[in-house]
């Protein structure tokens, strides 16, 4: 048996724009693999970051706890994971080598550390378990638990999906092991945290508890923007029964009063959504819930099934107003799809947001205009506006690679920095999402004021030579 503390490093007081929000959930995939490895016999703690004042409590924790080993898994369903922002990885790097001094072995699983192990290795982690890895991770602490003192090359004979640093340099090995679906079936270990910590904010702020849930992993389709590199390309889904069994658990243990499923795409199939409304009604453990999807499984039979299981808030990629950027990033939706999806949700009274997408490799005035039109003409109750974000390993990351300046992540989540030479400057796109918010929430001068930043665009563009050659 070992004495593990499992940790992750999003600390919502490093956001200002999600602090201000008050909406923070707890960290899903970590509590996933904290519960696995207590169902393996180990003595688990968790240092959730979450609601944390900073490092400082990490470390009393680690002194306290006094760990053989500190996993540090980023929670894979939380989106800004992935974007790696600037001061989440910071408080990471400060932490592994914590771990390290405290004489804990150290392994870092997450978005980021598959994407650049070296960082987190020459911070303190001896082993980055790439991808998702919970195989080769419950290998690997097997291994310690028989052996603690067993030294790294010994440790990772044979093992499948990791990064290591080799007499300096790092190593990197492939070829990580399919994750087998009994895995899916363990629930997250909540009682490690303090859930009545973010009862309090979600009450304070909103006057009601929010928790999250996942009832897939992964997305099939293939965005040029979209990163993945936990799941890759496949979708996984949980049975309909299980997802419906562990939100009845949820609501008579945890008592919240909506949950969110972070799922990339929630269902994906009708049949599956009736099977999940039907079972989670029969159990008593129905409560409202949002979701992510695309328009184009937006069918009748769908909008009415996911009314029917308690959905009252679908969030549509929708992306852009412009056919022309959707082709571009291989979206795989249309303009037809996107309105249609909204009036069918609409008939069912369930909310509709979009995410809206700005500035992408070839986006110009008039596409951005469209994506105006398409916002005043489908009107949907909320939209979530960023700027595109180049994550390695991704068809959009290489077309403007040349292009990357020296930052290299966003600081936090509000700061829609323009990472490459696009065609307008980040203020400009910053002054379009406060208009797209504007239409949506009615503001009665928001016409006169896209008057005033059409009048002044030229104002905002780049050099175009430079972009063009560079590109």
């Amino acid at each position: 048996m070992l004495r593990i503390l499992v940790a992750h490093s999003w600390f919502l007081r490093l956001d200002q724009k999600q602090q201000e929000r008050a909406k923070p959930y707890p960290p899903l995939a970590t509590l996933h693999v904290a519960g696995i490895m207590r169902r393996a016999g180990h003595e688990v703690s968790v240092f959730d970051a979450m609601l944390a004042e900073g490092v400082d409590e990490f470390a009393a924790q680690l002194e306290s706890v006094q760990p053989d080993l500190v996993l540090f898994y980023e929670d894979s369903f939380n989106f800004l994971s992935k974007m790696c922002l600037a001061r989440m990885r910071d408080a990471c790097l400060q932490m592994l080598g914590m771990a390290r001094r405290a004489h804990a072995r150290v392994i870092a699983v997450g978005s980021d550390a598959t994407d650049a192990p070296d960082a987190y290795l020459r911070a303190g982690a001896e082993v980055v378990v790439l991808g998702e890895g919970l195989v080769s991770l419950c290998s690997l602490v097997a291994r310690l638990a028989n052996e603690p003192m067993l030294p790294l090359p010994q440790w990772v004979e044979g093992q499948q999906g990791y990064a290591m640093l080799d007499h300096g340099n790092v190593l990197s090995v492939n070829g990580a092991r399919p994750l087998p679906n009994p895995l899916y079936s363990d629930p997250p270990a909540w009682e490690l945290i303090d859930l009545d910590g973010y009862r309090r904010v979600w009450q304070r702020a909103h006057g009601y508890f929010s928790l999250n849930m996942a009832a897939s992993r992964g997305c099939s389709f293939r965005c040029n923007w979209c990163a993945k590199p936990i799941w890759g390309n496949q979708y996984l889904q949980r049975t309909a029964r299980d997802v419906a069994t562990e939100m009845a658990f949820l609501k008579r243990t945890s008592a919240p009063d909506h949950i969110w499923f972070a799922d990339d795409i929630f269902g994906f199939r009708v049949d599956w959504v009736r099977e999940f409304a039907a079972t989670v009604h029969a159990n008593g453990g129905a409560l409202p819930f949002t979701i992510q999807t695309r328009a184009d499984l937006i069918s009748i039979e769908m909008a009415d099934a996911l009314r029917a299981a308690g959905c009252v808030e679908v969030w549509l990629g929708a992306e852009s107003g412009s056919q022309r950027v959707l082709d571009a990033m291989n979206k795989g939706t249309t303009l037809a799809e996107i309105h249609t999806a909204r009036e069918r949700l609409r008939a069912a009274n369930i909310r509709v947001g979009f995410f809206i997408q700005l500035g992408y490799l070839g986006e110009d005035l008039d596409d951005i205009l469209a994506t105006r039109a398409l916002v005043e003409q489908a009107r949907p109750d909320d939209v979530g506006v960023s700027v595109s974000y180049p994550l390695p390993g991704t068809k959009f990351y290489e077309q403007v690679r040349q292009q990357l300046g020296p930052k290299t992540h966003w600081d936090e989540s509000n700061d829609l920095e323009m990472m490459f030479h696009g065609t307008f400057r980040s203020d400009f796109y910053r002054i379009v999402r406060d208009l797209l918010h504007d239409e949506v929430s009615g503001r009665e001068d928001t016409a006169r004021r896209w008057a005033e930043l059409l009048g002044h665009e030229a104002h905002y563009r780049n050099d175009r030579k430079w972009m063009l050659s560079a590109g």
